[in-house]
This record gives C-alpha cells, structure tokens and sequence, in this order.
C-alpha cells in the first residue's frame, strides 16, 4: 500500500526550464546585460546542469556552486559582470516568481491527498527560490512538508539526506513508501542508497539504467495515482 511518496520539486512537479528561462532573461534586465535570447539560456542551462551534478558528486559546495556557475558563464558569454553573488540572489528571487505545473502535477498532489496519501518534496534547490515556489504554486499547503537540503544539511543523492528525512515522515515501511523524481543520479540514485522503491519520472521514454534498481518507469504523473490505487 502507497503511503508516503516524496517528490523531487523541479522537472517533476513544476517545468524548471521555463522558470530558468524567465528568471535568467529578467535578471539579465535587472543588471542591464543586454538581451538574453534562447540560445544564450541554453548554454547556461549546460553549464548549470553541470555544476549542481557536481554538487551531487560532492565535489563542490552550493555556496560554491552558486556564483560560481555565473562567473565561468559571463567569462564564457564575454559578460562584463563580476556582481556574481548579487546576481545569483536576484536570479533566485527570479527563479521563485515562475510556475509551471508539469503533467497537471497539482491535480495529481491534490488527487493523492484525497485518498489519504501523505506527500513531501525533496528538493536540493536553494532555500530562497523553491520557498516562493512552493507559496506561489500553493504546493506548500498541500504538501505535508518540504525537504529543501539547504535546511537538512546535506543534498541528494547522500544518504546524510535521506535520513532526517524517513525520521521526520515518522514510521512507515519502506515499501510503502515512493520516491517519485526525473534525476537519474539524485532522485533515483538517493532511492537506491536509502533502499526506498523509486519511479523514474521519463515522460520521453528513455532506457532505464538497470544498476539504480528502479522499481517504475512513468510516462505520466498520473501513474502514481494509479499506483496507489493499485491498478498499476
């Protein structure tokens, strides 16, 4: 029986694309960088995504991370910026102002409460962007509670993650509990580490890495109602 599912924040429940497009392109306005077309956001997604994989690697620290990824890019983009850290903050502030629902993931979460199942995110982004996030797409009321790593003191995929957060959701048996995300080397890895049942969410139906152990493989969001329901 599905008790408890914990889902990752971005690219599962909300589009983290369209949030990081319009929080870069306003940010860039704010310190009056000149235009930030798509293909400019595209590199910087690259990047981006480079950094924090290296951040769940254990390789850098998020207070690294942060300015760090803005001053590699403006160096790469020819940008004369070196306001790193105050880019970054508005940039976070952005990046909160933006929700997109994925796969009608609020009618999923709301679906789910309705039947009793108890749901938390599990987020390594910043404390400061997913709390707005959280408020604006009104996930912090129906959710049961959020772990964002800044507040844990440690980032998927480390176990140092995924321990305060089975003693915080109190007693439950692992299996029947759900850890629902799109990272294949934090939500799934993590999952595999803290030995919890995963579903990968891949909507474009790539190969499933057999090593993580992962228990489903979704093409919707709303599969997870249906595993709770028993019918999957």
């Amino acid at each position: 029986m599905l008790q408890i599912v914990l889902w990752d924040l971005d690219n599962t429940l909300l589009d983290f694309p369209a949030a990081e497009r319009a929080a870069l392109q306003a940010t860039f306005a704010d310190f009056h960088l000149g235009p930030c077309p798509d293909d400019r956001v595209a590199r910087f997604s690259i990047l981006n995504a480079r950094w924090w994989h290296r951040l769940e690697r254990g390789e850098v620290a998020k207070a690294v991370l942060l300015p760090g990824r803005f001053q590699e890019f403006f160096r790469a983009e020819g940008i004369a910026c070196t306001d790193y850290d105050g880019f970054n903050a508005a940039y976070q502030d952005h990046l909160g102002e933006t929700v997109v629902f994925l796969d009608h993931s609020d009618q999923v979460v709301r679906t789910l409460k309705g039947r009793g199942v108890k749901q938390y995110a599990i987020t390594n982004g910043t404390r400061r962007a997913q709390s707005r996030k959280l408020a604006k797409s009104g996930f912090d009321r129906l959710l049961d509670g959020v772990f964002i790593s800044e507040e844990v003191g440690a980032e998927k995929p480390s176990l140092d993650f995924f321990r305060p957060v089975l003693a915080a959701v109190g007693p439950c048996p692992r299996e029947d509990m759900l850890v629902v995300g799109d990272s294949l080397t934090s939500d799934m890895e993590g999952a595999r580490r803290a030995g919890i049942p995963s579903a990968w969410y891949n909507p474009k139906g790539e190969p499933v890495p057999p090593e993580l152990g992962i228990r489903y493989d979704l093409r919707s969001l709303a599969q997870v109602v249906r595993l709770a329901e028993g019918t999957l």
